[in-house]
């Protein structure tokens, strides 16, 4: 009996075996095709966005977000017009690539400083084969703006208009997540005006060796020239189509357009005459010794504002200091900006209210801003938003028939850029070290008036966003001209053609 329980029990296990090895080649053979399944619908969908069966396009992907809402061409059947044809917004099918890491980047800045930030991340990411986390925004500068990247510009469009160039991730994967939250990962600023083959050398191994790296400071670290002609389009594309502000922020910039064509042509003055520019450049042309010892308090009180010490005087004949808003009147009355012509004001709160801009105000009459064209709900959200501020000032700035900045900062530049790349729109570039020379003379009665409208004509003549190549100085691309003030590799072939003769 006991041996005959052994043999049973030996028969038991035998056919116990077979029945696990059974299974294990069950459960191998459909995991097996699981993967190729699942590899098999990851490529079928990104290849059929641009040639496959239309059958796929429609298909839900849990790696793609969705289409936005179709377009209408606005004709309608009921109403006697040809049947509705809507067009999806299709975007760009994506670009397949071996992922090298993961790259953070933290901008510093204002709104436009940050924005030229954006792109050049943009490129590099692309050139170097990883994926970019969605930018983080400066919340710790002088103006304190809590906004994050989502709340100023359309985060879904920046991601899925550019997939065909880079994958751009919202946030870091779990996992990457929470090393980055134990601070396992590298951080660091890059050097300024890198040219790309910096990041191929030095960045890339970095996000080899960590997997995650974070670039903390991000103006201008890209190289003005000396680029891949492709890296500079690729530059142009994010600034120009990528990244588009909120609906919103569009909606309500469209409103005020809307309002300044109403009543016909307008100029934008982008009159940089806040308190933190001043404290910041030490320009006090026109202030009171107690607005000028309130200045220059901010400018010490602030670190990272490196020049303490300086001669407001020998700094303005220099044209380094933004034009007074009395300066600036009689310039535009030089030029023949006529009396009945509307002013909208892109800027924050001048320093010293109506007291300094009488002499604007009783020169062009109309006058305005924002907050008088727009009721004070409209703004409500905006408020303590210096950046959303400045966006609805930058589409604005865009529509103007003339644009004239009193300072050449960030918004300047970039807008000055932007309209070039939209078909040279009349930008006045004012050189301000003329200007205050001029200014002096004529104040002072050496020369009469229609000398000095004459001279300021003759000296901006060629100054008003004419088509022109960059200026390159050599060892010194702070002082060259900055690629987004002037993207002349992105302008229409022809037009670039003829730059070469210039």
């Amino acid at each position: 009996m006991g041996v005959k329980g052994a043999l049973l029990g030996g028969g038991n296990s035998k056919r116990s075996d077979k029945a696990r090895s059974k299974m294990m080649k069950v459960w191998i053979l459909r995991a097996s095709t699981t993967v190729l399944l699942w590899t098999c619908v990851v490529q079928l969908t990104a290849i059929g966005e641009t040639w496959g069966p239309r059958v796929l396009k429609g298909w839900p992907s849990c790696f793609t977000p969705s289409i936005p809402p179709v377009k209408s061409n606005g004709h309608s059947a009921e109403a006697g017009g040809a049947p509705v044809l809507a067009e999806k917004i299709v975007f760009p099918p994506k670009r397949i690539y071996k992922n090298n890491g993961y790259l953070m980047v933290s901008c510093n800045g204002g709104l436009n400083q940050m924005r030229g930030a954006i792109c050049d991340m943009v490129a590099i990411a692309r050139y170097l084969n990883v994926t970019l986390i969605v930018p983080e925004l400066d919340k710790t500068s002088f103006w304190a703006d809590p906004s994050e990247f989502k709340d100023i510009f359309d985060v879904d469009h920046f991601i899925n208009s550019l997939r065909d160039e880079v994958r751009i991730l919202k946030e870091l994967p779990p996992r990457l997540k929470r090393r980055v939250e134990l601070g396992m990962f590298h951080s660091m600023p890059p050097v300024s005006w890198s040219d790309i083959s910096y990041y191929h050398n030095q960045i890339l191994p970095l996000i080899h060796k960590y997997k995650v790296v974070q670039l903390n400071r991000t103006d201008a670290r890209l190289a003005n020239n000396g680029l891949p002609r492709q890296i500079q389009k690729l530059r142009c594309r994010v600034n120009y189509s990528a990244l588009r502000f909120t609906p919103q922020i569009e909606e309500l910039g469209k409103r005020v357009i809307k309002i300044l064509r109403s009543n016909g042509p307008f100029l934008v003055l982008h009159l940089r005459y806040e308190m933190d520019m001043l404290a910041f450049s030490g320009c006090t042309q026109g202030l009171t010794n107690e607005e000028s010892q309130e200045l220059t308090r901010m400018r010490y009180a602030y670190p990272w504002w490196k020049e303490k010490v300086i001669d407001s005087d020998a700094k303005r004949k220099e044209g380094l200091c933004p034009l007074t808003p009395e300066e600036t009147a009689l310039v535009l009355r030089a030029i023949d900006i006529h009396p009945s012509m509307q002013i909208y004001i892109a800027a924050g709160e001048i320093y010293g209210g109506p007291r300094r801009m009488a002499s604007l105000s009783d020169a062009f009459p109309n006058v305005v801003r924002k907050e008088v064209l727009l009721e004070a709900d409209d703004l409500r959200y905006f408020q303590n938003h210096s950046s959303q501020m400045a966006a609805l000032d930058y589409m604005v700035s865009l529509e103007s028939d003339i644009f004239v900045p009193t300072y050449d900062g960030n918004m300047a530049k970039v807008v000055e850029g932007h309209r070039r790349f939209l078909g040279f729109k009349k930008t006045v570039l004012l050189d301000r070290k003329v200007i205050v020379e001029l200014v002096d003379l004529y104040q002072n009665g050496t020369i009469g008036w229609d000398e000095f409208s004459f001279k300021i004509k003759s000296t901006h003549e060629r100054r008003m966003g004419n088509p022109s190549r960059r200026s390159v100085i050599a060892d010194r691309p702070k002082e060259e001209d900055y690629f987004y003030s002037n993207p002349y590799e992105c302008l229409p072939q022809s037009i670039d053609d003829q730059l070469t003769s210039i």
